[in-house]
């Protein structure tokens, strides 16, 4: 059944602003969206023009029928004709799941490489949790993905990431675990070395209030990994409430991979890939 929701307009507005002023719960990102996904009724007349004046007594009707898209940019770091590596934004998932196969880094990429080169298809190499931003990479042959698989561990030299932990930390060190995963997807340190080897090196970049910015460098690639070893020294990456974190004052898991550095897997020459810090860790940092 639609759910649906007006009101008469006072005044000269946009529709941005008439909606913004009436909704005040909502974002006007939000709101953007419901206009361009034809949600919106001005006097039983579909508007999808934010920028539409509307008058007084106007009456304005919102129908929650549709699915809000966000809206997402698809920001290229490197590409040649065998690779490709964007700079994922935090809440989009790397490939489909059960619950959404469209609105993916996966779809995004394989649409661009389809309009922009001969490739029909583009292959994962690897992932990163939903809500991590940062740097990830995709395959433009099958055959190359699969040798970046097989040789992970010796093309990739350095994998790093920035994080901002709740908690004051200083100076460097090592975490070293064995990681297993219950059934619901939580991962946690096993006491007897059971499991999957995991090791975590961190570098303390700058401390502020009760948050620590940290370069952190990972051997190996487990779920969860970074955000496991942390939450169990008593420093959770802030935002990130599976883990334990009670902070969350940007809304998102503040969690960035920054440093990719491999070896080509055709030009044998090595490779680094650099994304900037996210602008809203600084307004915590």
């Amino acid at each position: 059944m639609n759910k649906k929701q007006d009101y008469i307009n006072y005044g000269e507005l946009t529709l941005l602003d008439s909606i913004s002023n009436f909704k005040k719960d909502l974002s006007k990102k939000t709101i953007k969206n419901y206009i361009k996904n034809k949600m919106v009724k001005v006097n039983d007349k579909v508007i999808n023009n934010s920028s539409q004046m509307v008058h007084d007594g106007d009456k304005i009707e919102i129908t929650y029928t549709k699915k809000i898209i966000p809206e997402y940019k698809l920001d290229i770091l490197y590409e040649d004709d065998y690779l490709i590596i964007i700079d994922k934004p935090s809440g989009l998932l790397s490939i489909g799941n059960d619950k959404e196969k469209e609105i993916t880094a996966y779809r995004m990429v394989s649409e661009y490489v389809k309009k922009n080169s001969f490739n029909k298809y583009i292959f994962v190499v690897h992932r990163l949790d939903q809500d991590t931003s940062g740097i990830l990479m995709f395959c433009k042959n099958q055959k190359i993905r699969d040798k970046m698989q097989d040789n992970w561990n010796t093309m990739v030299k350095k994998r790093g990431y920035i994080a901002i932990i709740d908690g004051v930390l200083k100076g460097s060190g090592t975490y070293h675990s064995f990681l297993l995963e219950d059934r619901n997807q939580f991962v946690y340190s096993s006491k007897n070395n059971q499991g999957k080897e995991a090791i975590t090196h961190y570098q303390v970049i700058k401390n502020k209030g009760n948050y620590s910015l940290v370069q952190v460098f990972i051997d190996t690639g487990r779920r969860n990994q970074i955000r496991v070893h942390f939450s169990e020294h008593g420093y959770p990456l802030v935002g990130d409430k599976k883990y334990r974190c009670k902070t969350n004052p940007i809304k998102r898991l503040c969690l960035h991979a920054n440093i990719l550095e491999f070896i080509h897997p055709v030009s044998k020459k090595l490779i680094h890939v650099k994304s900037n810090m996210p602008n809203e860790f600084k307004r915590i940092i």
